[in-house]
């Protein structure tokens, strides 16, 4: 059942990118659509989680935000020197950005829907209406997701064709983790890690990079209103699924 409701996050997935895909002549709006749903994903879905998940302290720090900005620092270092190696090598960059970069992000965004699958699969284990729940909010914003990997991918000026195969995998992902909730489980700590982890990264690229660049050339009112919508989708997704 789990791996069955997944395929209706492998479908949405590919929306979201299709979506992306078509709407390039107003490019800034796609930025700024996305950096909204990167934010709200961030701060009203994966990191409370992830608080939830990862409920132990360091020195009086929850680990999970110990990990989010660890996550933060890494996404910039990880840019920096990407883009350091590649005016060394006098190599081309998509206005002085290095394409690694979006693939990297794209790569973390397919770990992120590998981690939703697992989440279905778990919640599944628990029972069919806490894995109706949780399969719901997944299918939801797997959407965002799809939308998001495309968007990272182009925008630091990688082909078509790698955008479209990091979307197609980001699409397969969740049924791969429904279906390895057969096998195993991963314990609840390890998975808040990650969700902070990823998430300080994630709000990395869409404060520092995305929302920049969708105002760059058109710091236009409905590019900001994308982002407000963006966010308050998130926020209406979370609020179904509880």
């Amino acid at each position: 059942m789990a791996v069955f409701v997944a395929l209706g996050a492998f479908l949405m997935t590919l929306a979201g990118g299709w979506t992306a895909q078509r709407v390039t002549d107003r490019r800034h709006l796609v930025l700024g659509l996305a950096g909204g749903l990167m934010l709200g994903v961030v701060g009203l879905d994966l990191l409370p989680e992830a608080l939830e998940a990862a409920g132990t302290e360091v020195h009086g720090v929850p680990v999970a935000l110990l990990l989010f900005v660890a996550g933060f620092l890494v996404a910039h270092l990880v840019e920096r020197l990407l883009a350091a190696r590649q005016a060394a090598h006098g190599a081309e960059e998509h206005d002085g950005r290095a394409p690694e970069v979006g693939l990297t992000a794209a790569a973390a965004m397919v770990g992120h829907s590998a981690m939703d699958g697992v989440a279905i699969g778990a919640a599944f284990q628990v029972g069919h209406g806490m894995g109706v729940a949780v399969a719901l909010a997944v299918i939801a914003h797997d959407f965002a997701d799809g939308f998001n990997t495309f968007t990272l991918t182009t925008v630091y000026g990688n082909a078509r064709r790698r955008a479209v195969a990091m979307l197609v995998a980001d699409a397969v992902a969740p049924v791969a983790g429904a279906a390895s909730t057969l096998l195993f489980t991963i314990p609840e700590p390890l998975l808040g890690g990650y969700l902070g982890f990823f998430g300080g990264a994630l709000l990395y690229l869409a404060a520092a990079e995305i929302l920049p660049e969708a105002h760059h050339e058109h710091p236009a009112r409905s590019t900001l209103l994308c982002t407000v919508a963006g966010a308050a989708f998130i926020w209406l997704v979370v609020g179904i699924a509880e």
